[in-house]
């Protein structure tokens, strides 16, 4: 039925305009047999150029010919004399006929040469305005799902289509793609108006399938249809480029990262391990008395190293942590000066650390009356610990490391470990908190690159911020702390 229908439709859309054609011309005819006493043939013929020229620019090139005739006939029948008849007896009046009758034609030929210029540029104005847009939505989309989306979604705009379909292949690391317009079950058996294939430099990636009611597609929509595949087809071109340049990327990155860790991370690993093989391997021998003083600083060196190799693993532990978003703060409220004290006490309990540290002098500026904060008491020790081992690593012998704290407004504290080391050029600032990166070459100083790292991956899931800058007499690691703790004020006491 829907058929039939779509066959009806088609046939009065051919027959219509010369049916218009007719009307028009017996419309004029009687508007002119009215009047006919009272004009000259010649006024008449001129004025039946205007249903021909009408015809013409509404109907098109046939319906004007149609037009012509019928205007060409009506004025011999109606008013060339004798009436009524199509006889002419005057030779004048036989010419004037036949003039009209060529004017007649060219001027409706005239004028649906001008008709089809203007629908060509019409439709190549709307073919441009379309690619456009198409453009437009393309250019920023790098997902696939969204680049088939807009494509079907332009094209059934475009041709005014009751369906359009876009399949796209899967392929190594792509998921197939197939998106209908309307999304609904299509009858079977129905075949599509067009199919246009998506051509990418890579080979055949899917096809762009079309129903509408008219088939009939002329060969400039068909035109535009192509132009908008190949859009579509380099726009997934170059979407699935960017895939491959971001994975690519990625894995340059993590062989960076992993050649780094290993790098750094052996040769932590191997000077402890080496120190506790030789103190195993004294006091296995048995060289060394049991009660002497030998044994007990081997034994010194050997809980030293060990708890040196512990403190790489925890690093290692808690970057991974950081990494993953999994590294929770155990808040409770607790007083700035007491962390501090409890790292100096634990840096000057170690021998190899006091040994270091001997040669620093230490200021701790943090006023008593500072409010709590909410941290983890362990994790924050670990970030002094880390900031002081590195001011101890870059600045020179004999200058001082100060460990100082304010409060900047009321809901925050600022913190500061600052040391009369060197400067540092703005492009290390930026990046001195990156994982395995150093400022000075990894042969002159210890540890894997992590320790700054850390520190920053705590701070900020404590909700503060940390940064590096130079001072005019050396350099200083700065980071803040909240004094609330979800809106909640510290407590009087300490005690949780």
């Amino acid at each position: 039925m829907a058929s039939n229908y779509r066959s009806r439709s088609r046939v009065v859309g051919i027959v219509f305009p010369y049916i218009f054609t007719l009307l028009v011309t017996a419309l004029t005819t009687g508007l002119l047999f009215v009047l006919r006493s009272s004009i000259n043939p010649a006024i008449v013929a001129l004025l039946y150029l205007l249903p021909v020229g009408m015809s013409t620019f509404l109907r098109g090139l046939g319906p004007g010919i149609l037009a012509a005739f019928a205007a060409f006939l009506a004025f011999n029948y109606f008013f060339i004399f004798p009436y009524y008849t199509f006889s002419v007896h005057q030779t004048q009046d036989l010419l004037a006929l036949l003039v009209f009758l060529v004017v007649a034609v060219v001027i409706s030929q005239l004028v649906g040469r001008t008709r089809h210029s203007l629908e060509v540029a019409t439709a190549r104005e709307h073919e441009a305005i379309r690619l456009y847009e198409l453009s437009q939505s393309l250019s920023g989309l790098r997902d696939e799902r969204g680049i088939v989306q807009v494509i079907a979604q332009q094209t059934k705009e475009t041709f005014q289509a009751d369906r359009v379909e876009v399949f796209v292949e899967g392929g190594k690391g792509r998921e197939r793609i197939n998106l209908q317009i309307p999304p609904v079950e299509f009858r079977g058996g129905v075949k599509p108006s067009l199919v246009v294939p998506l051509q990418a430099v890579r080979g055949l990636v899917g096809e762009i399938r079309l129903w509408r009611s008219d088939p009939s597609l002329v060969s400039a929509e068909e035109r535009l249809l192509r132009t908008i595949s190949s859009q579509g087809a380099l726009a997934l071109e170059r979407a699935w480029l960017t895939q491959t340049e971001t994975r690519a990327k990625v894995l340059e990155e993590s062989d960076r990262l992993k050649s780094s860790l290993l790098s750094s991370v052996s040769h932590e690993l191997r000077t402890p391990l080496a120190t506790i093989k030789a103190v195993v391997t004294s006091l296995y021998s048995g060289e060394i008395e049991w009660d002497s003083e030998a044994r007990q600083e081997l034994l010194a060196v050997l809980e030293e190293e060990t708890d040196q190799l512990d403190r790489l693993v925890g690093n290692l532990l808690n970057m991974s942590r950081i990494e993953a978003g999994a590294l929770q703060p155990q808040r409770r409220w607790n007083h700035l000066a007491e962390i501090v004290a409890g790292v100096m006490g634990r840096l000057r309990q170690r021998r190899i650390a006091r040994a270091a540290a001997a040669a620093y002098i230490f200021e701790v500026d943090i006023p008593e009356d500072l409010p709590l904060v909410p941290v983890d008491y362990v994790l924050m020790e670990q970030v002094f610990a880390n900031l002081i081992s590195n001011s101890i690593k870059y600045s020179p012998a004999n200058t001082t490391i100060k460990i100082s704290a304010w409060r900047v407004d009321d809901d925050t504290l600022l913190i500061r470990v600052s040391n009369q080391g060197l400067g540092v050029s703005d492009e290390h600032l930026e990046r001195i908190f990156d994982k395995f990166y150093r400022v000075t070459a990894a042969d002159r100083v210890t540890g894997a690159g992590l320790g700054l790292s850390i520190c920053k991956g705590i701070v900020e899931a404590h909700g503060g911020r940390i940064w590096a800058e130079n001072l005019p007499d050396g350099f200083a690691f700065n980071f803040t702390l909240p004094t609330d703790w979800e809106g909640a004020p510290p407590r009087v006491t300490i005690n949780d």
